[in-house]
């Protein structure tokens, strides 16, 4: 038996689906991947080299898709769709698991035609473009062709509430679940990930001084993760005794080096690019901070809250699965800059060990051992149905 995965980047093959592809094998399946692993990836070249030495050790064959993220690069999308095509004409898969909007309605277009010969189709929403507060025009694009392609799916995943309840109410696959997240691996964030000393050398070489607040952001430096609100809550706070640091590359790198700058908040904000040491940096930080404007179920928030750490959250889909308002964090407008100053203050004053203990009873439904017995029951019914 085979199975394929598409997603559009590599980066959500090896940030997401590593565990998706273990659970089939296990299952029997022969699985095989497609995605782009040239562009669009949050991840640098040398991990992209790594992924596929991973895969390539894991007998995963893959496959190099012209995906791209932005919907009106056709020309390059229907590169990807005779790619896929071409895939499916060699190969007999099981099961399809896409992941993301293009390569999600292209994996769907093409699969559509296999479904009659038994070919299920799963296609896991890492986050509708549609939500509340979600611009006009994403509603007047996105939900109709994702109402239309969910004719063409079998199992519709949804990974945060409200995709959920809308998912059952406007979509129509045969089966419509929720699975909370990708899930978390908590043991490399909990426990004696890292001594005292180790902490304290850690803050001191990012130039954090005792009696100081480590604040931590991560994430790709773009629009949607909207960093910015932070920085500028941190110049309207002028407390000097703050640090904030931001893990990720993009696009916006150079703007909001100038707003530090602008800003004079040179000693206080730092971007620090592309990071393999997340998990020590939020074990040695005091809070976290994640202003997205749009989110399916942020991985980034549920490292930190592993963690430990309290946190300032936009009050956004995803991000109120996961905090409740003066228990593990508190909220705010994502674009209210004095808000943002509210939540840092109140967070900033927070009972860590309060913290600490609610966090890990939320995470338990998150973790990867329980969102991994789900995604196991998902591919067994599937199998069966497919084998009939």
């Amino acid at each position: 038996m085979k199975a394929l995965v598409i997603a559009s980047v590599a980066s959500m093959i090896d940030q997401f689906n590593i565990p998706n592809i273990e659970i089939m094998q296990k299952l029997g399946y022969a699985v095989e991947v497609a995605c782009n692993f040239r562009e669009g990836n949050t991840c640098d070249d040398k991990k992209i080299v790594e992924l596929k030495e991973k895969l390539t050790s894991m007998n995963v064959r893959f496959y190099d898709i012209n995906f791209f993220r932005d919907v009106t690069n056709i020309s390059e999308n229907l590169v990807a769709y005779r790619q896929l095509k071409k895939i499916f004409k060699e190969n007999r898969y099981k099961i399809v698991h896409c992941h993301a909007p293009i390569s999600g309605i292209l994996g769907r277009i093409v699969a559509n035609k296999y479904r009659k010969n038994g070919t299920k189709v799963i296609y896991t929403a890492h986050g509708f473009h549609f939500y509340k507060g979600a611009p006009l025009k994403n509603w007047l694009l996105y939900f109709p062709v994702e109402w239309f392609m969910s004719f063409f799916t079998d199992v519709l995943i949804t990974i945060n509430r409200e995709d959920y309840r809308l998912a059952r109410n406007c979509m129509h696959p045969k089966r419509v679940e929720y699975v909370p997240g990708v899930g978390i691996d908590r043991s490399k964030f909990t426990g004696n990930v890292l001594t005292g000393e180790e902490k304290t050398e850690i803050r001191n070489s990012l130039g954090v001084k005792d009696g100081e607040t480590m604040i931590l952001s991560v994430g790709e430096l773009i629009p949607r993760k909207n960093h910015e609100i932070i920085i500028k809550a941190l110049h309207k706070l002028k407390n000097k005794k703050i640090k904030y640091f931001i893990c990720g590359q993009g696009e916006l790198n150079d703007y909001l080096q100038s707003l530090i700058n602008d800003l004079n908040l040179t000693e206080n904000v730092k971007l620090l690019g592309f990071r393999t040491d997340i998990s020590a940096l939020c074990c040695s930080a005091d809070l976290f901070a994640f202003p997205s404007l749009q989110e399916g179920l942020p991985v980034a928030l549920m490292e930190a809250m592993a963690s430990g750490l309290p946190c300032v959250v936009s009050r956004i889909r995803g991000n109120v699965d996961l905090i409740s308002e003066n228990k593990n964090g508190c909220f705010f407008s994502p674009m209210s800059e004095d808000g943002a100053v509210k939540a840092v203050r109140r967070v900033i004053k927070m009972n860590k060990n309060t913290v600490k203990d609610y966090n890990m009873e939320v995470l338990e439904n998150y973790s990867i051992e329980s969102v991994n017995k789900k995604m196991v029951k998902i591919y067994r019914r599937q199998s069966v149905k497919g084998n009939k």
